[in-house]
């Protein structure tokens, strides 16, 4: 089955605001500095005050006490003890008790606030009686996972000001268990081992070059003795890489670097000499090149291969960062590494001379798939690029692959040679004609898929967001600021209803059941937009997901007939887990509005929704709780804004152009914000220049999270943005025009 659809060229201009502001959204996980073994600073072990024993857990004999890979291996139907169930990511559980018969008798069992207004993305780990969930600013709770009851919690209280880094939110998609221990990755760069049993720290790690712009958002792996991490930060300017961490002590074992650095320092690898080779120019080490790895992995015990996906180019344009050409290894690409020592094995590049911030980072999946009447053991991936694709686990070689969702930079991928044939629109230009699909929100985005082997289907959070691509001229590095060459400027929302409305209607998310032999949709659910939670199937025959307008649902894995649905009071954008006490099933997700499509849109909850009810679920057949009534509060209700300044069009364009590149991210597009971020249209430093410039350039805020952009702009810059600020929040759009967004 081809999919392909062309937008529509008259509404060009809307939809390149749409699409240009939700692109920087996009890449906004990858990257990551220049570094090696002796700038490895351990960091003073956090006090006991961060820590707060409440209960002890409930030991269960029956459970083994402490995890290793056997355990893990084995996947008891009990817990949940890695971040995809088990080594091979699939998220799929054998348990059974809760099945298409019964699943309407699933109630509340119990919940848990994650204390934050902010954007929740964590899969749960649980094991022994006790389940760990992390919230925003990568803070994490300890639970007795029969009841709710609190056991311990951590704050690692991070540096915020690493916060004007985290492109799509202060937001942590979990933890890593291994021996006695938790590992968790902090939004400032750090790795954290914690006691099991009491939250205590064991160690803490520096993982980052703390001069640039990294982050950590993704969840740890441990394999083998060794914690894996990577990290993010491409949008501004960093070198990708991994790393494998001693579980016992923190020592560095091994760093693999996605791109090339610097040249005229030694290669550090036989895998980047090669990499190097694709490369041209001086821009990419200059500005770090990108390529980070910044969620993604899987492993095969077998084989003895470690799988991670990597980040999007920083610059995005290939033709500023490799002005000659080049493919840019190992940019959008899956690697294989062996994880005693990073030795790498083989690649697979999803996207050559990567232009469009497709990431191959989103979730990898392995198993045994029955192809051309042979057995092969494969790996899949729906990266953002649109296509789906089965490759050969042990060698690297690509089988098959189409696009799961519409394509318009690609007409297919070539089998034979394992290369996208691009269209001609597909490379942009400082003119705005290049709409693409998918945009660098992708088809798909971080949000969990799975599969299931009873059914064979791969369940995918798709999406549709078109993306108007356009050069940035004159592109020059700005340290601590949006790197991607990329324009933003043509960003704003048509005014007319009718326009917007057209623009909105290109907008989609779906529930997509996926047959990977075969190579096409099997099913599909339509959401009421994108950017919906991650998916979790059993062997109840069941597939459950969370979605943007607050509701948690079953559905019958062979036919996507919806069979339940809760109602979450807040959107759901992490993946659910499920798992067995005293021989009964229960059902878990981490509810929370929020992430970069929400930041960057001004996504407003639907009505009946509170961003602030941020809570771990969990569910059990005959619970019938309530969530209690929330009261939700007119976050938009504001005084007058100041009259507009008497300033030039021009100074109107330039920070317009300028908010397009450093504050839409995170206040969303033309200024206005749904409340997870300050709205700026109702700030009162709107009204003084200088109380504006001390929180923009000084950083006054910058231990509540608001970052000090002084390295990336001046006083002049910082006045044009608050005039472009003051113009929007005069302007006719308000909440009612954003709503449903």
């Amino acid at each position: 089955m081809r999919l392909s659809h062309v937008p529509n060229l008259r509404l060009l201009k809307p939809l390149l605001i749409v699409s240009l502001f939700l692109s920087a959204i996009v890449g906004c996980q990858s990257k990551t500095p220049h570094s090696d073994n002796s700038s490895q600073a351990t960091l003073t072990k956090q006090a006991a005050a961060s820590n707060r024993s409440i209960n002890s857990p409930v030991a269960d004999p029956k459970l083994d006490k402490w995890v290793n890979q056997s355990i893990i291996e084995r996947a008891a139907n009990d817990g949940w003890r890695s971040h995809g169930r088990t080594y091979d990511e699939q998220r799929h559980s054998p348990l059974r008790d809760i099945n298409t018969e019964n699943v309407s008798n699933l109630g509340l069992e119990w919940y848990f606030d994650l204390q934050t207004d902010r954007g929740i993305e964590a899969t749960p780990i649980v094991h022994n009686g006790m389940i760990y969930v992390t919230s925003a600013q990568s803070v994490l709770f300890a639970l007795n996972a029969k009841t709710g009851e609190p056991v311990w919690q951590f704050d690692p209280k991070i540096d915020k000001a690493q916060s004007a880094y985290a492109c799509c939110g202060a937001v942590n998609r979990g933890v890593a268990i291994w021996g006695e221990s938790i590992f968790l990755g902090t939004l400032d760069g750090r790795l954290v081992s914690l006691d099991a049993t009491t939250g205590s720290v064991n160690w803490d790690v520096l993982t980052i070059d703390k001069s640039r712009p990294y982050t950590i958002t993704g969840a740890p792996r441990v394999v083998k003795g060794k914690v894996i991490i990577g990290n993010g930060g491409a949008e501004f300017g960093v070198r990708g890489y991994i790393s494998a961490y001693d579980v016992n002590d923190g020592e560095l074992v091994w760093r693999f670097f996605t791109v090339p650095g610097d040249p005229s320092k030694p290669y550090e690898s036989a895998a980047i000499e090669m990499a190097a080779k694709t490369w041209t120019g001086d821009t990419y080490w200059k500005v770090g090149g990108g390529g980070t790895a910044w969620d993604s992995m899987a492993f095969d015990p077998e084989l003895d291969l470690l799988y991670f996906g990597v980040g999007n180019g920083s610059p995005w344009n290939h033709e500023i960062r490799s002005p000659d050409g080049g493919d840019n290894l190992f940019l959008s690409s899956i690697v294989a590494v062996r994880p005693d020592t990073g030795d790498y094995v083989w690649h697979y590049q999803t996207t050559p001379a990567e232009s469009w911030d497709y990431t191959a980072t989103q979730h990898l999946i392995l198993s045994d798939l029955e192809i051309g009447g042979e057995t092969k053991k494969v790996i899949m991936q729906a990266p953002k690029n649109g296509f789906f694709y089965v490759i050969d686990r042990e060698t690297g070689e690509l089988l098959s692959a189409n696009n799961y969702v519409p394509v318009t930079w690609a007409s297919h991928i070539d089998v034979a040679t394992g290369r996208p044939v691009e269209t001609k629109e597909a490379r942009y230009s400082a003119s705005p004609s290049s709409i693409q699909l998918p945009g660098p929100m992708g088809g798909h985005n971080w949000h969990p898929m799975s599969y299931n082997p009873l059914t064979g289907l791969v369940y995918i959070p798709a999406q549709e967001i078109p993306f108007a691509y356009v050069k940035k001229g004159g592109f020059k590095y700005s340290p601590g600021g949006i790197n991607t060459a990329v324009s933003f400027a043509i960003n704003d929302m048509p005014d007319d209803a009718a326009m917007f409305k057209a623009v909105k209607s290109m907008l989609k998310g779906r529930l997509l059941a996926w047959d990977p032999i075969k190579q096409e949709a099997a099913w599909t659910v339509e959401h009421n937009g994108p950017w919906n939670g991650g998916t979790l199937t059993t062997e109840g025959n069941l597939v459950f997901q969370g979605n943007s307008i607050a509701e948690f649902s079953a559905y019958d894995a062979s036919d996507g007939t919806k069979l339940w649905t809760f109602q979450t009071q807040t959107g759901v954008v992490a993946a659910p887990i499920t798992y067995s006490i005293d021989g009964e099933q229960y059902v878990a997700v981490a509810a929370g509005w929020g992430g970069t499509y929400v930041l960057a849109t001004g996504g407003v909850l639907p009505t009946g929704s509170n961003h602030q009810a941020a809570r771990l679920l969990v569910f059990k057949l005959g619970s019938e709780k309530q969530l209690p009534n929330i009261e939700v509060s007119d976050e938009l209700a504001h005084q007058a804004p100041p009259a507009p300044l008497a300033v030039t069009d021009q100074t109107i364009a330039l920070g317009k152009e300028l908010y397009g590149d450093n504050c839409s991210l995170c206040h969303g597009m033309q200024a206005f914000s749904s409340g997870l971020i300050p709205n700026l249209r109702y700030s009162s430093f709107l009204r003084d220049a200088n109380a504006w410039s001390a929180v923009l350039l000084d950083g006054v805020l910058s231990t509540k999270g608001m970052p000090n952009f002084s390295r990336a702009l001046g006083k002049e810059q910082g006045e044009a943005i608050r005039a472009y600020v003051i113009k929007e929040a005069n302007s006719a759009k308000d909440a009612d025009y954003y709503k449903g967004l």
